[in-house]
């Protein structure tokens, strides 16, 4: 059975359509592609996903659940988190800090302990901590724990920001456009990571991506774009040399 399902998805800002009867599957532990050119309507399908937007039409099922047009709080505590192409890190917090922001699905105490310092707040806040110094060390990241993130190279602060994600315990991670603004070596080292959390975290990802190195050296299946319509789905090897997506990149 998929992981995700996508029926029929569109959205409408007035009059323009932006997104028009979207239809794909992505399957358990599949790294899956979502690309075409600007403006194609990538990342209004992950607006949708996360609920930043509410569909005007179709369903979006994560596992046997519908859950089309949910707040994002419900959608992410379902099991979807995401990443940005523009990284948004909390730059005056910590590395530590940023994840635990992630952990707040699992927070064991309520805002009166929080409030009163109770033995339970203490408790859940060293459980915290060594959860999240687990997960900064599966990147590499334990070492800067107390720097301020607005700190890390660039390369790290995408990392980060993978981690923060994984801190809410997703079994759906969407990451949009995360090659943005890196070197080939720093897309390189990405696409190593991004398998990695696959293997690792027995995770289902989504991407959205422009480099074509790292959408053909990862994504196990690809859905095109185009002005908001499915152009094509199929293997990525096979749709990537496909005549009618090559002229939707190259506008002939």
């Amino acid at each position: 059975m998929s992981l995700l399902t996508i029926k029929s998805l569109g959205i409408s800002f007035g009059g323009l359509r932006a997104v028009d009867n979207l239809s794909f599957s992505v399957e358990k532990n599949e790294l899956y592609g979502l690309i075409g050119p600007n403006g194609a309507g990538k990342t209004t399908v992950f607006n949708m996903l996360t609920g930043v937007y509410k569909p005007t039409e179709g369903t979006i099922i994560l596992k046997d659940r519908n859950i089309t047009g949910l707040p994002t709080t419900a959608i992410n505590q379902a099991g979807i988190a995401r990443t940005f192409q523009n990284i948004r890190l909390f730059h005056e917090m910590s590395v530590l800090d940023n994840v635990k922001v992630g952990l707040h699905n699992s927070k064991p105490y309520s805002t009166m302990t929080g409030i009163l310092r109770l033995p339970k707040f203490f408790a859940a806040e060293k459980e915290m901590n060594e959860r999240a110094m687990e997960l900064l060390s599966v990147f590499g990241l334990e070492k800067e724990a107390n720097l301020m993130s607005s700190n890390l190279p660039y390369g790290a602060q995408r990392k980060l920001e993978i981690a923060r994600a994984l801190a809410t315990e997703p079994v759906l991670l969407l990451l949009d456009e995360p090659a943005a603004g890196m070197n080939p070596n720093e897309t390189e080292e990405l696409m190593n990571t991004i398998r990695f959390v696959r293997d690792k975290f027995d995770m289902t990802i989504l991407l959205i991506e422009h480099d074509m190195r790292l959408v053909s050296g990862i994504c196990e299946r690809i859905t095109v774009l185009n002005f908001g319509q499915e152009l094509l789905t199929g293997p990525t090897a096979e749709v990537l040399k496909n005549d009618e997506v090559v002229r939707a990149y190259l506008g002939e």
